[in-house]
């Protein structure tokens, strides 16, 4: 059985599907959501979901929550007499997960599908690939949270029109834009923030109502690290009553005596100021990238339990000039939809006409040196090849040439981010290639990328001049692929490796405005040279959505001048 799972910062679900729709399976408490909390006794005992969450404050030094925000990093917690790294909490985490779906249904979980935050980088989705594996799990797919949402969304809906899903979870902020057509779920954008999420809100509720608590002696005194859990936890409840009232108490118990202060909506959303506005970045940036308008959106879809407070939805209602939609469950979608990919995996014959297309999260492209002006070179400026947002699977190339005469060798990094100098990118790989010696700028460097929905991509770099080619492959090492998976895998990426202007369709297009340019003249002549024009520059894009669109402006444009159809 493949499951899908949400794993995430404060909790976390896990859903299968079965008899034709997407079900959420309980916990051994009966709870649809598990604790993301791993906890140690002093003899070694781990205690992983609500047990582990319960000892939180009465064992701040032997708890772990919220680690995934340091997934993907050398980052370390001590539990107990050992140290754990993010991919074991959360392999912990998913290994609670996969028991309790074997309980509950009497089945083996062999396999599943886990969701990430959109905005996770290559180390954190393989991190959280590895976590899977050591929860012994075969990870057959990572979904973005958004993505997984809106697939569970969509098919409930079956809109036309775009739709944004607004994911903001107990650690991340993720956005994604979303259209459905004809059984296609295609995500054409998205975006987020990876350090915004309902604990950031937790922490400027204990800024506001800490300096009311008295007697501050009594604060002063107590062990640091015990008074900031109880502090969080008296938050994380007032942040709870506030989604329903105007005002909430918020009190801690320190030494057997009560500390307690009341805090208002007014004054909570006056101290989130900054994190409201951080909020608008990755909305902006999705519809910039999507080349959507805010007005056309269908809806804006509430996911994330940090949509419930009021403050966040007062927001959002503000920057879209509309009320959300909150009728999906905001902790359930993710999971829901995770589901619903097993079951596309599983090609269950409920999803016979539903597909799903996302997009790659990073810019993927290498360093390269550009003049400086003074005679000399830059170097380590990114070059980007395959564009945030592109929708995967894809393949795109660019060409460089050498920068100095009787070059021998071209070195390119791999890298992945969004930063002019890759020092502030993730790098990936590299790749080194001999070329002929010749002037400066005479060598051609033709630099290919192929990029699927597994996040494997392929890197060929070729010197036409001289024939040599080399080929790098990065995926995640811990990807269980035998050799005839990674070929199959690479061969489906061959498949791609053709530019627009090759494809049959454009090709027949092109040929028949070249018929037509050579038939026509006068005004319809220089006419029709335009309208070649546009189309070239679409293919240059290597953009499928644009170059389907001027692909079809320009066959109906010669079908009026040819005056019938042409097949």
């Amino acid at each position: 059985m493949i499951v899908g799972i949400d794993l995430g910062t404060t909790n976390s679900a896990v859903a299968v599907w079965k008899d034709g729709e997407a079900v959420l399976i309980p916990n051994a408490h009966g709870d649809l959501l598990t604790p993301s909390a791993v906890s140690a006794d002093k003899d070694g005992t781990i205690h992983v979901g609500l047990a582990a969450r319960e000892r939180q404050s009465t064992h701040p030094r032997d708890t772990a929550t919220a680690f995934k925000r340091f997934i993907g990093t050398q980052q370390t917690v001590s539990l107990g007499k050992r140290k754990f790294d993010a991919e074991e909490l959360s392999a912990l985490v998913l290994r609670q997960l996969k028991a309790d779906v074997e309980a509950h249904t009497g089945e083996q979980v062999t396999g599943a599908v886990i969701t990430v935050p959109a905005y996770f980088n290559d180390r954190q989705r393989k991190a959280t690939r590895r976590a899977g594996e050591l929860a012994g799990l075969k990870v057959e797919r990572l979904v973005n949270e958004p993505t997984a949402a809106a697939l569970a969304y969509g098919i409930a809906t079956r809109e036309q029109e775009p739709f944004l899903v607004f994911d903001l979870g107990g650690g991340t902020f993720d956005v994604s834009i979303v259209e459905v057509f004809e059984g296609i779920v295609e995500v054409r954008a998205s975006s987020g923030d990876n350090r915004l999420g309902g604990e950031d809100f937790n922490e400027k509720l204990i800024e506001l109502a800490r300096p009311r608590l008295e007697p501050r002696a009594k604060l002063d005194k107590a062990d640091p690290l015990v008074l900031h859990e109880l502090l969080r936890a008296a938050a994380e409840r007032a942040r709870r009553k506030l989604s329903e009232s105007d005002d909430a108490a918020f009190a801690i118990v320190l030494d057997g005596e009560q500390l307690a202060t009341t805090v208002t909506s007014r004054d909570f959303e006056e101290a989130c100021a900054q994190l409201l506005q951080r909020l608008r970045d990755p909305v902006l940036r999705s519809l910039r990238d999507s080349n959507i308008r805010v007005e056309t959106l269908s809806e804006v879809v509430l996911v994330g339990g940090g949509t419930r407070m009021p403050i966040v939805r007062r927001a959002i209602t503000r920057m879209f000039g509309r009320f959300p939609n909150a009728t999906v469950h905001p902790d359930h979608a993710v999971a829901l939809g995770a589901a619903t990919q097993a079951g596309l995996l599983a090609r269950d014959s409920a999803l016979d006409e539903v597909r799903l297309t996302d997009v790659c999260p990073f810019t993927l492209g290498v360093d390269i040196a550009e003049p400086d002006g003074r005679g000399g070179y830059r170097s380590g400026i990114f070059s980007p090849i395959i564009d945030r947002n592109t929708a995967i699977p894809t393949s795109r190339v660019s060409h460089y040439s050498t920068l100095f005469d009787n070059q021998r060798e071209v070195h390119f990094g791999i890298y992945q981010g969004e930063a002019r100098e890759v020092s502030g990118n993730v790098k990936l790989g590299e790749l080194r290639v001999p070329v002929p010696p010749k002037p400066a700028g005479h060598i051609m460097v033709e630099t290919r990328f192929s990029y699927d929905t597994s996040g494997l991509l392929e890197v060929d770099v070729s010197i036409p001049a001289s024939g040599v080619t080399r080929n790098l492959v990065i995926l995640d090492e811990a990807d269980p692929l035998t050799e005839q998976q990674l070929a199959d895998r690479r061969a489906a990426l061959a498949a791609i490796k053709i530019h627009p202007r090759d494809e049959s369709e454009n090709a027949a297009v092109l040929a028949r405005a070249g018929r037509c340019y050579e038939s026509f003249i006068g005004d319809r002549r220089d006419e029709i040279g335009r309208w070649i024009g546009h189309f070239e520059s679409a293919l240059a894009t290597q953009d499928p959505r644009a170059i389907r669109e001027a692909r079809d402006q320009m066959v109906a444009a010669l079908d009026a001048i040819e005056g019938d159809r042409y097949l």
